[in-house]
């Protein structure tokens, strides 16, 4: 039974759908301190969450149990990525349901600001009649700069469209080709922008780069009298440095939904009379809230039940169809990486060159490349899966690159790893018989067919005659089954290396390995231990 930690609010609607799903139980508990939601985590197979809780480092981590986090909205600046990616959780946001509700809430600041609407509606409740001192600009004819082109940023873009404004957008993600499609311009820059525009609204996240972008140095290049909306995330804008241009008169006013620290202590930027501003309310419509959700009960029963990975931030995405699609590519590449793991044991290894040919390039190879990276260090390290497991490559200095080709070789299908150490380079390479079968094709200079689970017998040796009937009476003395062999050959002739690779059905001691290696024609013997054939990944939940 999978149980999910709720921690804010939710609507009725996301609690039944989760409740509804067989295999998962709801654990709803809201205002918990900091320690009590580390506690509480310690029985959770997942979190979902809205802004009002905070996942640090301290509260995830050593958390065994913990899979999954959802974030009922967009932004997850609450939730620590880095902190979260290195324990093997996988962070999901909800991107889609708010999209509308933010969009508007930003369209509406805009006008409000642009026709001074929140200032005139306070004289006027306070009993004056004051036209003259509140009058406002048009939108139409005026440009809008729109930092970020995502779902918000390009609703945001449609409705300035239907007011006849100009819109010119600065995203880096986003194609020229795309862009036009939209009717909206796209800037090769922030600082081409910044000059044109009269009007400026950010939709991009909160992240070291984005933190402070605009700040005194790009206020001063835009046009005196511009306005600038934020219904994004706070900090984006240097709220000082804004105040500081607008009681200079550069900038005529500004719209803010978000703020550095919520709820806010310094008040200074908020009471300029040319700002107005709202406490975070870009998606809070009866709408919004519903849809988020959903979306985020949807996620996270998607998640536990089906391997489903959607709207992910710290891992590549996939859906419950191409999870299955891609499942014995996962598996090929988790036992390519303990095989890896145990045949350069001690070496100190570099780096790793993935190589997906044929069919396998087709497949999602940065998720199978996670997977061969779980595989290499699962022995050495606590805790590691396909979620975590290329930033501790990372962190141990182990670079992990890909190249794919779509022709095919000898093989419909062959996934390669070379993997480079302190004593030169060793690769493997394995492939798909079927849909359901795995075999090893290479091993370092050996071309063979080869079972890929269970226990490996590989052994070197001299190819010459009788070399592989002392192995086999070997095994039979001591009641080793064979139940399948494999051999390789350097030369199409005897007499040069070779290596044969044997499936065992029962595990040999020390003093049979130690038996075969004794053997002149022998020149080495290793036991490699894969899982058996058909057993479950340990995916995402294999912690």
């Amino acid at each position: 039974m999978h149980r999910v930690l709720i921690t804010d609010s939710l609507s009725k609607a996301g609690l039944e759908i989760l409740k509804n799903t067989p295999g998962i139980e709801v654990d709803e508990r809201k205002g918990l301190t900091p320690e009590q939601v580390r506690e509480a985590l310690k029985d959770a197979d997942g979190i979902i969450i809205r802004s009002g809780t905070r996942l640090t480092p301290e509260l995830l981590k050593d958390q065994p149990r913990l899979k999954a986090i959802v974030r009922a909205g967009v932004g997850v600046d609450n939730i620590d990525l880095p902190a979260a990616t290195r324990e093997g959780i996988v962070v999901m946001n909800t991107p889609a349901g708010n999209t509308i509700s933010t969009a508007e809430h930003a369209f509406a600041m805009m006008m409000s600001l642009a026709r001074n609407i929140p200032p005139a509606c306070a004289t006027l409740k306070g009993g004056k009649w004051d036209k003259k001192s509140y009058t406002g600009t048009q939108l139409a004819g005026k440009v809008l700069g729109i930092i970020g082109l995502g779902r918000i940023g390009v609703s945001v873009a449609r409705r300035a469209l239907a007011f006849e404004m100009k819109v010119v957008g600065y995203d880096p993600f986003m194609s020229p080709e795309r862009a036009k499609e939209l009717g909206i311009e796209l800037q090769a820059s922030l600082d081409d922008m910044l000059p044109q525009i009269d009007f400026l609204t950010l939709h991009t996240h909160f992240t070291p780069e984005t933190a402070n972008m605009i700040n005194a140095a790009r206020l001063a290049q835009m046009k005196k009298g511009v306005r600038i909306v934020n219904c994004a995330r706070g900090g984006i804008v240097n709220e000082q440095e804004l105040a500081d241009a607008i009681e200079s008169g550069h900038v005529a006013g500004a719209a803010f939904d978000v703020f550095v620290q919520e709820p806010p202590k310094d008040f200074r930027l908020i009471n300029l009379p040319q700002v107005v501003c709202t406490p975070h309310l870009g998606a809070s419509t009866d709408e919004a809230q519903e849809l988020v959700a959903l979306e985020a009960a949807e996620i996270m029963s998607g998640f536990l039940t089906r391997n489903e990975v959607r709207h992910a931030v710290n891992m590549a995405p996939v859906s419950g169809a191409e999870m299955a699609d891609n499942q014995i590519y996962l598996d090929l590449g988790l036992r390519l990486g303990l095989l890896m793991a145990q045949v350069t044991k001690g070496t100190g290894i570099r780096s790793v060159k993935l190589m997906f040919r044929g069919e396998a390039a087709n497949k999602k190879t940065k998720l199978i490349g996670s997977s061969f990276a779980a595989g290499l260090l699962m022995d050495a390290v606590d805790g590691v899966n396909i979620v975590n497991a290329e930033m501790l490559a990372k962190e141990r200095g182990i670079e992990i690159t890909e190249s794919l080709s779509t022709e095919v070789g000898d093989f419909s299908s062959l996934v390669s790893a070379t993997v480079v150490t302190d004593q030169g380079e060793f690769t493997a390479a394995g492939t798909v018989f079927g849909k359901q079968f795995l075999r090893l094709v290479r091993f370092d200079k050996f071309h063979l067919d080869a079972y890929l689970d269970g226990l490996l017998l590989a052994y070197r040796h001299i190819d010459k005659p009788g070399v592989i009937g002392f192995i086999g009476s070997v095994c039979g003395k001591n009641n080793v089954n064979i139940a399948h062999m494999a051999l390789g050959r350097e030369k199409a002739e005897p007499g040069g290396d070779a290596l044969a690779v044997l499936n065992l059905d029962n595990e040999p001691s020390a003093d049979v390995l130690k038996e075969m290696a004794e053997n002149g024609a022998v020149t080495s013997v290793q036991l490699i231990r894969l899982p058996k054939a058909g057993e479950p990944l340990p995916w995402l939940g294999g912690k």
